[in-house]
């Protein structure tokens, strides 16, 4: 009895020591979870059979210390969930391992290949949170995007003084109060400058004058009015400013005068918002923390490419691991809770950094010495019980 005894106590620590190896080995695997022998003793009858290893389990809700990389692509989860992946057969597995990176075809994949599944976008740019796809970045450039709104936000300075030089005059500084230039695009990205010139004309009245590129625009000018507390009460409308573009179809733009005021100081401009932009080409990538992808562009402007979706569970310990750092589900792990990344539970996306191993390696040494002792302890009595025996036969 004490020879099988002491073997199952062999055969249990022969697993520990797999297990503290394994978390050796992976101790600097990305999204990799520390595992554990777990022991309980074995009776029969009341008899002590030894000790038997019930489960080689995994620490997968301790997550590893966040490190920052120099890859925009490479990913963390601050918080709960899993990555979401499929292989060429379409098989589902979720990581924590977010070495991600594009395949020729422009998909979003992971070092083993495997497709980041996610939202993806209509024709209309618009997100389709309806449909988990395969996520897939859109190559080339981006082409040019022509003005049609300006959202322009002034304090125009109620202690000016009326100019005394009339008519109004561009070339002259002293027929006008203040000016403001703003960059727009036409059709073809080609950029053109809208001139605003303000003439106080009296108390809370204002004129203001428009140029493109130095020619009058269509309308010429607007009259702005302010009431006694600042605020604008004209023009209630977005000035529609026109004018001829070479080339490429004419400019028609919205100048949105919203939130102007006239206070007792001095003239600022807090809003100068033009949309539109010239053609560029694509030169990366960007994540937001809610998993939103971005296409970058040369011009400065970015395109929504899709948003990734986490997966959480309602028993992560009832996962089971799979090669390359990943888990599928199971019966015990329930279906997989699919979200975007800051909704529910679900965590945070952090782009250029990785997460660690959670692997405690000074403590995974001190089990490999513990796990030493238990083996030697165990051989002891085994070669105590076989002098035992010998001792019994030669007295035989």
């Amino acid at each position: 009895m004490s020879f099988n005894i002491a073997t199952s106590g062999l055969n249990a620590a022969t697993k520990q020591l797999g297990a503290i190896s394994n978390n050796i080995a992976n101790g600097g695997t990305v999204g990799y979870k520390a595992m554990r022998a777990e022991f309980a003793s074995l009776y029969a009858s009341g008899q002590p059979l030894g000790v038997g290893v019930t489960s080689i389990s995994q620490s997968i809700a301790q997550n590893g210390n966040v490190t920052s990389s120099a890859r925009g692509l490479d990913l963390a989860i601050s918080g709960n969930g899993f990555f979401v992946t499929k292989d060429s057969s379409g098989k589902t597995s979720y990581t924590r391992a977010g070495y991600m990176g594009t395949d020729i075809n422009g998909y979003l994949i992971n070092n083993l290949g495997n497709k980041i599944q996610g939202y993806t976008v209509g024709a209309n740019g618009q997100l389709q949170t309806g449909v988990i796809s395969d996520l897939q970045l859109k190559t080339g450039g981006i082409p040019a995007k022509a003005t049609d709104s300006l959202e322009f936000t002034a304090n125009l300075n109620a202690n000016a003084s009326i100019p005394t030089v009339t008519p109004f005059d561009k070339a002259n500084s002293e027929s006008y109060n203040n000016t403001y230039s703003s960059k727009v695009y036409d059709s073809l990205g080609r950029e053109h400058n809208i001139e605003q010139y303000f003439v106080k004309t009296a108390d809370g009245e204002w004129k203001a004058y428009y140029f493109v590129d130095g020619a009058a625009a269509t309308p010429a000018s607007v009259d702005l009015s302010f009431n006694t507390n600042g605020v604008l009460i004209m023009p209630a409308a977005p000035v529609n400013i026109q004018a001829p573009a070479a080339g490429a179809q004419p400019l028609n733009i919205a100048l949105n005068y919203t939130g102007s005021s006239q206070y007792g100081t001095d003239f600022n401009v807090s809003k100068n918002n033009a949309n539109g932009y010239a053609a560029g080409e694509r030169n990366g990538e960007q994540i937001d923390e809610d998993g939103k992808i971005y296409a970058t562009y040369s011009n400065g402007e970015r395109m929504l490419q899709g948003q990734l979706v986490l997966a959480t569970f309602a028993n992560i310990d009832g996962l089971a691991s799979e090669n390359g750092t990943a888990w599928s589900m199971t019966n015990q792990s329930g279906q997989a809770l699919l979200g975007a990344p800051k909704t529910g539970l679900n965590g945070a996306i952090k782009a250029f950094a990785l997460e660690d191993s959670n692997v405690d390696m000074t403590a995974e040494l001190v089990g490999l010495m513990s796990a030493q002792r238990n083996y030697q302890a165990n051989t002891k009595v085994i070669s105590t019980n076989e002098k035992m025996t010998m001792a019994l036969f030669q007295a035989i």
